[in-house]
Formats: C-alpha cells, sequence, structure tokens
C-alpha cells in the first residue's frame, strides 16, 4: 500500500494524486496542514528535510518531488501510460510538462508569495499582479502550443491524458482562485473541461480531499 502525504490545496500534490489516480493505484493519504506550517515541524523534516509535499512512502522506500514521483509511476506502473511510446511525443510531453511545473507554478507557490508578503511587505494587491503576470505569460506560451499541434485530441497531447494534464489542471485551478481572466486561453480551458469530466481528475480536486473545509 502506498501513503500519500499532501495538502488538498497543492498543485503538486494535485498532480501525483491525478497520476496515481489514472494509473489506478489504491493510496492512504496523510494531509501535512501548510497553512498551520506543519510541513516545518519536526515529524514531517525527518520525513522530508526540504519541508515539501507530495512525499509518497511504499514500504521502506520515500519519493519526494512530484516530476520525479510521476516517472518513478510510469515506470514501475506502465499501465494506463502517461507518456507516449515514441521518444519525439514523451519529449512533446515533458515539454508541456516543464512549461508548467518549471516555469509556471514556483513562481505562485506558496512559499514564494510568503515570502512576498512577509519579508518583502509586499501588499496583497501587488502579489496578485505578481501572480497573474507570470500565469498569463506562462499560459500565452501554452496557449499558442497547443494550437501549433493540430494532432492532439481533446488533451494537451494526443488522444489520452498524459502527465501535460496531470499538470496543467492543477495550475488552472490555481489560476481561478487567483482570478486570472482565462477568456484568452480557449485550448487550455477546453483541455480543463474535458479532464475535469473523467473519475480520475474530479477524485482528486482539491476540495473533495479528506482535509479540505466542509470535506
Amino acid at each position: 500500500m502506498m501513503t500519500l502525504y499532501g495538502y488538498f490545496r497543492s498543485s503538486t500534490s494535485y498532480r501525483t494524486r491525478i497520476a496515481m489516480n489514472l494509473k489506478q493505484l489504491d493510496y492512504d493519504y496523510i494531509a501535512v496542514n501548510l497553512a498551520k506550517d506543519e510541513q516545518l515541524e519536526a515529524v514531517f523534516q525527518s520525513i522530508n528535510p526540504q519541508g515539501l509535499v507530495p512525499v509518497v512512502q511504499i514500504n521502506d522506500l520515500w519519493l519526494y518531488q512530484s516530476p520525479a514521483i510521476l516517472e518513478w509511476l510510469e515506470e514501475v506502473y506502465p499501465e494506463h501510460p502517461l507518456l507516449p511510446k515514441d521518444a519525439a511525443g514523451r519529449m512533446q510531453v515533458r515539454a508541456l510538462s516543464a512549461m508548467i511545473g518549471c516555469d509556471i507554478h514556483p513562481l505562485n507557490n506558496r512559499r514564494i508569495l510568503q515570502y512576498l508578503r512577509n519579508e518583502l511587505s509586499v501588499d496583497e494587491d501587488q502579489v496578485m499582479a505578481w501572480c497573474h503576470r507570470w500565469m498569463s505569460e506562462g499560459f500565452d506560451a501554452l496557449e499558442k502550443r497547443l494550437a501549433q499541434d493540430k494532432t492532439r485530441g481533446k488533451f494537451c497531447y494526443g488522444d489520452s491524458p498524459t502527465f501535460a494534464d496531470c499538470y496543467l489542471i492543477p495550475q488552472v485551478s490555481s489560476a481561478e482562485r487567483f482570478k486570472v481572466d482565462l477568456s484568452a486561453y480557449p485550448n487550455i480551458v477546453a483541455i480543463d473541461a474535458h479532464c475535469r469530466t473523467l473519475k480520475a481528475f474530479a477524485d482528486a480536486d482539491p476540495m473533495v480531499q479528506p482535509d479540505a473545509p466542509n470535506a
């Protein structure tokens, strides 16, 4: 049995939940309340000194960093693949994932926003402007890349969900939470709408997690 340490609103936990659901894996869930800084307490620091979620435990094996976790899942559980069979396709999916996971998400991560608020005394309007700037810039490029691919179906790549969709849907959720105008991104919005109709994505939604408010 796997155990996933995560937080309902964490985008990295969200993408990991999606991948595990798509691969139809059973797992226990242990919530780490980032809003109460439980990730900084000694108990969790002994699990992951970096103080980040998600962490996945399988017996005495501990997995860290969602990109590495998704790659591990793909290698160990090849059924319901989340990467294309061909090298060019795998490159495309990894590139789309990196556009989100490396160039959009980190800049609106809670740690960054808390630093802006608490250490640099940036007011909330400026924090929101920061989020809008980097999310919009990233979505601009991603939308163009998706529009260029005339062969894809209802997902980021091809006709089935991949890593890229695992990354995209949590980022759209964050954008909605920060009230980013998504009207300029019809491909992104369509992919998000379609994915949310699938059980694996719906079951991973932050608001249906055990640690979500009113869950």
